[in-house]
């Protein structure tokens, strides 16, 4: 795949990523980096870039683990929902199946009732 150079400024410093991504993705991202950035120098002017950097990598590792738990959790869900249509399913045929048998018995019935 092709190789991009992405240029970022993120609280004042650029930077320069190569990537396989999509261009406007990845200037997104730089995008919520530096906002998240400012945010936190704004409320805390004294700390370092760095501190800064540290606690929106912090922020975002949280909400990616978040994030992968309730993916999880979802895929738990389906797998749940998915074993219980199957299981449905089957009680349907075999539904189904006791209802031709019984209509199969009724018919029988009828025809011993109407020979005699």
């Amino acid at each position: 795949m092709e190789k991009n150079r992405v240029n970022l400024r993120i609280c004042g410093i650029s930077y320069t990523i190569v990537t396989e991504d999509d261009v406007e993705y990845v200037e997104e991202l730089g995008e919520l980096i530096d906002k998240e950035m400012k945010s936190i120098n704004n409320a805390s002017p004294t700390l370092s870039t760095t501190q800064c950097a540290v606690l929106v990598a912090l922020d975002q590792a949280d909400a990616c683990k978040k994030a992968t738990a309730s993916a999880d959790n979802l895929r738990a869900q389906i797998k749940d929902y998915l074993e219980d249509s199957a299981r449905a399913r089957m009680e349907v045929d075999v539904a189904r199946r006791e209802i031709e048998r019984l209509n199969k018995e009724i018919s029988n019935l009828r025809n011993r009732l109407a020979n005699n």
